[in-house]
């Protein structure tokens, strides 16, 4: 398609006499899935580093965690633009919970090896693949246009509130029981996420009611549409920037940690509280005093945050320092992730939705395990200090030279057009015709 027809033919707007409760029983859900998710989260990578205290390893779990949900993105956005939604969301994370489960009496039955580890979360990121561009595509089917940045922002507060509660924990799960108390409560979670968004009334896109194109066709015209839509495109590109040198960096952290300031498992706790204090802060912000702010300014102002914030921790002597440059660095992260998702929603078709949220998944899930294959072996051969600085450094200017190229001026003034704060009884608050589930 041009690049200039950014206009969605269809709105995705939801019926508005029922869009509060549908967030409600939505939020709630995703919260408390999201809870037992980021225990195990924290509790696997917390063994693996106390375990091995090996970069390597370290690497691998970053592979393990990403790897398998970046190849599995693309056919997962393309089936949540052919399948209704919720249902697509609750079997993928049905079929997580029950492989969980599997595998935590496995390892209640005495085979704990790294190796099982690995492979539960290489599991738990195959469902990642298709669970998260399924929800993320859901959003705006249920939330008017004028309320997409506030919700967004919402459910970036109670991710960064369950990031600060999960840290606090899987300490206490992994130092008094040990990591299959995690799983056990993971399956926990995920069952009453799933009942909790079995209520929620999610439209299925007329396209997705009656499919009249292939598999393949659908793959094939995703990558063609974010190959010939500018802001899409430069937006993967700072993405992908984003994951590959800062946030890949900072899984080794932790190692850092261990090896500079010690080795307690309350340190490595505080480190991630003060991360997610940050992040719960952002979240807040970005919701209330920012949600009217540039969405590109926002994007911009965070990707050198990050870059600046990662160039500190590399330069910290002193532990507490520490923390606060990871509280920082938290921080920005929902100033970076709200308005970009926003953007993506704002300007993508809601029928394309799905597919491109699977290409925003697989640059995620791919530049993290990339760029940690290359510094987590490193970071047994040189210093993970010099590697944070470095990585930092790098992203100031590569973030400049991709502001500075043609197309990146050309991406950014696209945005400012496009990107206009929806007034509250405009016409895309008109629902589809759409089948309810």
């Amino acid at each position: 398609m041009p690049e200039t027809s950014l206009a969605p033919e269809t709105s995705p707007a939801p019926a508005p006499t029922n869009w509060k409760r549908n967030v409600a029983l939505f939020l709630s859900g995703q919260t408390v899935s999201l809870l037992g998710s980021m225990v195990v989260q924290y509790v696997v990578m917390w063994y693996v580093t106390l375990e091995t205290r090996s970069g390597l390893a370290i690497a691998l779990y970053a592979v393990c965690a990403f790897g398998p949900q970046g190849l599995v993105s693309i056919f997962g956005g393309v089936l949540a633009d052919r399948m209704n939604r919720k249902t697509l969301t609750i079997i993928a994370d049905a079929g997580i919970a029950a492989v969980t489960l599997i595998l935590a009496l496995l390892m209640a039955n005495g085979i704990t090896a790294l190796w099982v580890i690995l492979l539960a979360v290489t599991v738990r990121s195959l469902g990642a693949g298709v669970q998260t561009p399924t929800v993320q595509a859901m959003i705006p089917q249920i939330v008017p246009p004028h309320q997409l940045m506030r919700v967004n922002g919402m459910f970036q507060t109670i991710s960064s509130a369950m990031a600060l509660l999960a840290p606090a924990m899987a300490a206490g799960i992994y130092a008094g029981f040990g990591v299959v108390p995690a799983f056990f409560l993971d399956v926990s979670t995920a069952v009453i996420g799933i009942g909790l968004l079995a209520l929620v009334r999610v439209p299925t896109l007329d396209r997705a009611a009656e499919p009249t194109t292939t598999y393949r066709h659908d793959l094939v015209e995703g990558i063609r549409y974010i190959w010939t839509h500018s802001i899409v495109r430069w937006l993967l590109l700072v993405f992908a920037i984003i994951f590959m040198l800062t946030v890949a960096p900072s899984f080794v952290t932790p190692l850092m940690l261990t090896r500079t300031f010690g080795s307690a498992k309350w340190m490595l706790a505080i480190l991630e509280i003060a991360f997610s204090v940050g992040m719960l802060l952002g979240g807040a912000l970005i919701s209330t005093w920012l949600v009217k702010r540039s969405r590109i300014g926002l994007v911009l102002t965070s990707t050198f945050g990050f870059a600046i914030f990662t160039v500190a921790l590399g330069l910290s002597a002193n532990l507490w320092v520490f923390y606060g440059f990871m509280f920082l660095f938290g921080l920005m992260v929902p100033l970076f992730s709200t308005p970009f998702m926003t953007l993506i929603q704002e300007t993508v078709e809601p029928e394309m939705h799905g597919r491109v949220f699977s290409y925003v998944g697989i640059v995620m899930a791919l530049a993290t395990p990339a760029g940690m294959v290359v510094f987590g072996p490193l970071a047994d051969v040189i210093s993970v200090q010099t590697l944070l600085v470095v990585a930092g450094l790098v992203t100031i200017v590569v973030a400049i030279v991709a502001i500075m190229v043609p197309s990146g001026r050309a991406a950014i003034a696209a945005v400012r057009a496009t990107s206009r704060p929806v007034a509250q009884g405009s016409a895309l608050e008109k629902p589809p015709t759409a089948q309810i589930q």
